[in-house]
């Protein structure tokens, strides 16, 4: 029984490692780098403090984020693919608040005009107004084909902040643009 269970995942495994099968159905990228601009709107209303010095907390007061990503990554799968990279985000005067991000990816019909869903979270790296901010959250979007090696991007992003005693929740839109190593992702590379 054992021996037919081996002889059975052998023969499997050399099928499909060897299979001369025609992976060009589900592109992948390969290498890729992607900066974005972002732009959201808090919508989480501030909590009222009492006007007594011994509960004054540091509060957000602006309800409008803005902010630049910089991610680099691979996308070894055709429908996933893990990055990371730099998120700097304004808040607020002296809420400038620069992250260290991971970013896995999962891209649904990959190719010409995929959709795809970034998971993020990042972790503070530098010292502002507080300094061991957190953000987690998720972008939606959709990558439109530019040329050979460049998509553009547009996506709504959803983002949960950690800042302080204050935990902001932007909804926003985000803009940029992919650059990755497989000419032959788009329907331009193809020759």
């Amino acid at each position: 029984m054992i021996k037919n269970l081996l002889l059975i995942s052998v023969l499997l495994f050399s099928i499909t490692v060897f299979s001369q099968v025609d992976d060009s159905k589900k592109p992948k990228m390969g290498f890729y780098f992607n900066p974005s601009l972002n732009v959201g709107l808090n919508l989480k209303k501030e909590k009222q403090v009492p006007n007594n010095t011994q509960y004054i907390q540091p509060e957000t007061k602006r309800n409008i984020s803005y902010g630049i990503t910089g991610i680099g990554g691979y996308n070894f799968l055709p429908n996933f693919a893990l990055g990371t990279g730099l998120k700097y985000s304004f808040i607020e005067d002296n809420y400038h608040l620069v992250y260290w991000m991971i970013q896995p990816k999962i891209i649904f019909n990959p190719g010409d005009q995929p959709f795809y869903i970034d998971l993020n979270y990042g972790k503070q790296i530098n010292n502002s107004a507080v300094s061991d901010s957190e953000f987690w959250g998720a972008r939606l979007g959709i990558q439109v084909s530019y040329s050979k090696r460049l998509s553009q991007e547009g996506g709504l992003f959803f983002e949960g902040h950690k800042v302080g005693n204050n935990n902001p929740f932007f909804i926003g839109l985000s803009y940029g643009i992919t650059i990755f190593s497989n000419k032959n992702y788009t329907v331009e590379g193809i020759e």
